[in-house]
């Protein structure tokens, strides 16, 4: 057996402590059957007893290792068999390029539920995506990309159930799946792919339509390279808190969130020669300052004035998009771009390490975004609107997506949705989206987020009890403010009475 790397020894040491179990006395890898998947060869299967300190949780800390025979890869499977198990299985994604995370998993096996992820074959903390990326200048390793897409999403699924099954000598009573960013597009590329897998998927701020996502992301910096300025972050929150001002009442209540983002058309142009201060940094507000805000809203273009995709919304942070490093006194700056983006316009697009993206011309971006979609959409664009067969399995899908989310537009989740809904004007029965104002990415922001979706998930599928909209909370200088999250198309609209209250709010088309 390989030496012990068990999923939750890559936890800080204060979270976790290997003890004995003395209720899970075959927690050995030699009790374990081996499990199989088509296409797969199991290496080795490593297993201890172990306990989170944090909630007292103990439970079973297996890794296994395979690999696809030809295919020179190399993928762990972590899973986390807890010994008060509630019968319920569930998959963790990840984030990034991380195929999955160890720690993401420690709040499932808290609750009970055997958990399990996967690193896609590649250490997305430990090793760069140059490591990986590329078999050779011009040669993309396919096979480690649909690992990361979906074939080591499935392997892990198929591989942790067959071994919880057997650890506990009894049949999975349901299976969910949870995950945010690209954690949620795995979680609606396996009801595309694997409908039979899960039979109910978390997936908030979901990755989706990757080919045209992640190669838009970078628009905002090619543009402050083309404008020969790289705006001092101060300038940038600047304009956004003037967007905030302009548009904050749109939905009834001055709370210093746009709620209503289609109807917030404010123009950065109105504020270019402000003053803005940020501690010991003061300046005004500059036309280029103006032009990058407006092209990180409006997104990519094609140079004729035609969206290539939608970029984030006013009011939401523009650090991550765009996003630059100055001295000490706010000026001489430099882009610092979302890795991401960079990464795949260099090493999935031109397929070269050494290609810098902000050399592109208009027509130069143009062929790359196209190329983008062209070659990658059927590995790990997930855009499929057709999920008649997950529809068909009984499946249950819940996405919220954050309106100020710095990092994924929630207008890409709407993209995808509304072609799901043109495809099965039913599709509510089974899929919902809700919008959360004023929450960032996956989490954070000064809006209202989801308390607890997965319980309201689970209700879905075990109890039928059909989640009319989702319960959601902020602290306000505080105290607790209770929202309701509106079911896509609905918007909250403030009615008057108690902010805090959220019976003071209604959803409305």
């Amino acid at each position: 057996m390989a030496v012990k790397s068990g999923l939750l020894l890559l936890l800080p040491c204060t979270a976790l402590s290997t003890v004995v179990a003395p209720t899970a006395s075959n927690c050995i890898a030699d009790a374990l059957p081996t499990p199989s998947v088509f296409g797969a060869s199991v290496l080795s299967i490593d297993a201890f007893e172990s306990t989170l300190e944090s909630t007292s949780v103990s439970f079973c800390n297996v890794t296994l290792t395979y690999t696809h025979p030809g295919q020179d890869d190399l993928i762990k499977v972590w899973l986390g068999l807890p010994s008060a198990w509630n019968g319920r299985f569930q998959g963790v994604g990840g984030g990034g390029w991380a195929t999955g995370f160890p720690s993401e998993m420690v709040p499932a096996i808290s609750q009970g539920y055997a958990t399990v992820s996967t690193d896609g074959g590649h250490d997305a903390v430990g090793q760069t995506t140059d490591s990986w990326a590329l078999l050779s200048p011009g040669n993309v390793n396919l096979y480690a990309l649909q690992n990361l897409a979906s074939v080591a999403l499935n392997d892990m699924t198929v591989l942790g159930k067959q071994m919880t099954e057997a650890y506990y000598g009894k049949p999975i009573s349901k299976s969910y799946w949870a995950g945010c960013s690209t954690g949620g597009r795995q979680g609606l590329v396996m009801a595309q792919r694997y409908p039979d897998a899960y039979d109910g998927i978390l997936a908030p701020a979901p990755a989706v339509n990757w080919a045209e996502l992640i190669p838009a992301m970078f628009w905002p910096q090619w543009v402050m390279h083309k404008l020969g300025y790289f705006a001092p972050q101060c300038e940038l929150d600047a304009i956004t808190a003037a967007a905030i001002s302009a548009c904050d009442e749109l939905d009834g209540l001055k709370d210093g969130i746009v709620g209503l983002t289609g109807l917030c058309d404010f123009d950065p142009n109105t504020v270019v020669g402000q003053q803005y201060t940020c501690g010991n940094i003061t300046g005004s507000i500059s036309t280029e300052a103006a032009e990058i805000a407006r092209a990180t809203w409006t997104g990519a273009t094609d140079g004729q004035g035609n969206v290539q995709w939608p970029g984030i919304a006013p009011g939401a942070p523009l650090s991550a998009l765009a996003g630059t490093t100055c001295d000490s006194n706010g000026r001489n700056c430099t882009g610092t771009p979302f890795p991401v983006s960079t990464d795949w316009h260099r090493l999935f697009i031109k397929k070269d390490s050494t290609f810098d993206p902000y050399n592109y011309t208009q027509a130069a971006w143009n062929a790359a975004f196209h190329a983008s979609v062209q070659q990658y959409t059927s590995t790990l664009g997930t855009s499929d609107p057709d999920l008649s067969e997950f529809k068909n399995a009984g499946g249950k899908i819940i996405t919220w997506h954050g309106m100020a989310d710095r990092s994924i537009p929630f207008n890409n989740t709407l993209i995808y949705y509304d072609r799901v809904l043109a495809l099965d004007a039913n599709a509510t029965d089974f899929y919902r989206v809700y919008l959360a104002p004023g929450v960032d990415h996956c989490a954070g922001g000064v809006g209202a987020a989801p308390t607890d979706p997965l319980v309201a998930l689970v209700s879905w599928v075990e109890d039928g009890v059909v989640p009319r909209v989702l319960a959601a909370n902020r602290t306000v200088d505080g105290s607790m403010w209770k929202r309701e999250l509106c079911l896509y198309p609905l918007v909250s609209i403030y009615k008057g009475g108690d902010p805090a209250a959220a019976a003071s709010y209604s959803c409305e088309r």
